[in-house]
């Protein structure tokens, strides 16, 4: 019966879990590779391997911590996606004003 849920079949192989590892897995060694061995600038290296790190958090939060196959699995991911919105405003918030923001020698 379908009711929109996802329902897992036990004693099966975990295929979901072995692609998920096998994804981290390349994911670590590609930011490995742009650490050690590209030609890019250290501000581009930094962005690649946040992206990196930020897509692996997602992954490993799909297939190892089971966000989405519960039958509020679209609330949880809805509230994963806010809060990662809000630590991206704040983060790069916080970095504009120390970089752009009021120097103290102007109001002296």
């Amino acid at each position: 019966m379908s009711n929109g849920t996802t329902v897992t079949k036990k004693g099966h192989f975990p295929w979901k879990h072995v692609v998920g590892f096998i994804s981290s897995i390349v994911l670590t060694l590609v930011a490995l590779w742009i650490a050690f061995y590209s030609a890019f600038s250290v501000r581009t290296i930094v962005i690649l391997i946040f992206s990196l790190a930020f897509i692996q958090a997602a992954l490993q939060l799909l297939m190892f911590m089971h966000m989405a196959e519960s039958s509020n699995g679209r609330i949880q991911v809805g509230h994963i996606l806010f809060s990662a919105f809000v630590a991206i405003v704040v983060a790069v918030g916080s970095y504009w004003v120390m970089e752009f923001g009021i120097h103290l020698e102007h109001h002296m």
